[in-house]
């Protein structure tokens, strides 16, 4: 059975926009691998139950008395307490005025006789005033988990970590990674985003709301042409 060239259009036609909403809707899962949880090395094959004693249990994991349960190896977990608030204000404004002003008197006599004092009187004046305003701020509270990925010899530890959150309306997703120091890191294994150094923080969503607060491909279009 043969099917014509223009069936075949109509069959592209019909089936194009199916498989840009199956596009659409693959894209939608916001996971990274870059982000993705490190696990804990597992124990040696020669570990066994004879090397236990009564305080060191290698099987469970041994913590020293001084650290307690802190997280301090490569993927332990540990809970960011997202903190931050960013404030940014500008202002700035400038004035210039100018006055100048020429005049001359004619004779009353002679052949300039004929000017009146306002003919040959000239003046002129010059101003600006410009002012200007900038203000920002930023909030961001939460709280996201994450696991160590790497620990280095001066009390570091690399951490990296993400929290997806898939609501009737959208998806949602919290990415985060930075440095922390061992000894901020409290006895429940919290630590302020704020003494984080190197902090790459990542939110953001889709789904209905999040395209209802964004102009349309043909809105920025005119956006980007408009000389205004």
């Amino acid at each position: 059975m043969r099917i014509s060239s223009l069936t075949k259009t109509a069959l592209s036609i019909s089936v194009a926009p199916f498989f840009l909403i199956s596009c659409i809707g693959s894209g939608s899962n916001m996971a990274s691998a870059g982000f993705s949880p490190v696990v804990a090395e597992p124990l040696p094959a020669s570990a066994s139950s004879t090397a236990n004693g009564a305080i060191f249990q290698q099987a469970s994991g041994y913590a020293a008395l001084t650290s307690g349960m802190r997280a301090s190896r490569k993927g332990d977990i540990i809970t960011i307490l997202l903190v931050e608030n960013t404030q940014a204000a500008k202002s700035n404004s400038a004035s210039k005025d100018r006055n100048g002003g020429f005049s001359l008197t004619p004779p009353t006599t002679g052949l300039f006789s004929l000017f009146n004092p306002s003919d040959v009187a000239t003046s002129g004046s010059q101003n600006f005033n410009g002012t200007g305003n900038a203000a920002q701020s930023n909030s961001l509270q939460g709280q996201v988990s994450v696991t160590v990925v790497e620990s280095y010899a001066n009390g570091t530890m690399l951490v990296r970590g993400q929290k997806l959150t898939s609501l009737n309306r959208g998806d949602e997703h919290t990415q985060f990674s930075g440095l922390v120091r061992a000894i901020d890191v409290s006895s429940d294994n919290t630590i302020p985003s704020t003494k984080v150094a190197n902090a790459r923080i990542i939110y953001g969503g889709t789904g209905e709301i999040a395209s209802a607060s964004k102009q349309g491909w043909l809105q920025k279009f005119f956006s980007f042409i408009s000389p205004f």
